[in-house]
């Protein structure tokens, strides 16, 4: 992924006001990531914490969705499979659901997806072999998995910016 400044980070929100945009916090320094390795940049809100952003390259421009944090207490549980990076993590998978990016977001049209609880799919998409309860494909290896994690990102991200 190609690096971001905070200021591009902000008005890459397509799905929430400015004011918004501007009111969210960013938790790390930009300066410092390793953007190498991201095939995202995702995040929870930490003074907001059923709020989360995802911010990716889709169409040569970085798009930011803003994010919502299903608080449903039976997942804690349950195992679940991520949709981004289908890794399988037992209590850490959640719904994440998100508004429409256009006139339809004003009908309350959104769509969701359960996803790893810490958006931290970059690096379970490239573990090598499953550690504790993450249970990547065994099949395929960290490039192709990464790979396969950008394609679903930009279908989500895809769907979010569609009207339908």
């Amino acid at each position: 992924m190609d690096a971001l400044t905070d200021k591009q980070i902000r008005r890459s929100m397509v799905n929430c006001s400015r004011g918004e945009a501007d009111r969210m916090t960013i938790p790390f320094d930009v300066t410092g990531l390793d953007w190498d390795t991201l095939d995202f940049l995702g995040w929870t809100d930490p003074k907001a914490p059923l709020r989360a952003y995802i911010v990716a390259w889709h169409d040569g421009e970085p798009v930011g969705i803003g994010l919502r944090v299903a608080d449903s207490q039976g997942t804690r549980r349950l195992a679940g499979l991520c949709g981004l990076c289908r890794s399988t993590r037992t209590g850490m998978v959640k719904l994440f659901t998100a508004r429409r990016a256009t006139k339809a977001s004003q009908e309350w049209n959104s769509l969701g997806m359960y996803m790893c609880a810490d958006l931290a799919c970059s690096k379970y998409a490239r573990l090598e072999k499953a550690t504790g309860d993450f249970m990547p494909d065994g099949t395929l290896g960290a490039d192709e998995r990464a790979a396969g994690l950008r394609v679903r990102v930009g279908r989500f991200l895809g769907e979010v910016l569609s009207a339908s």
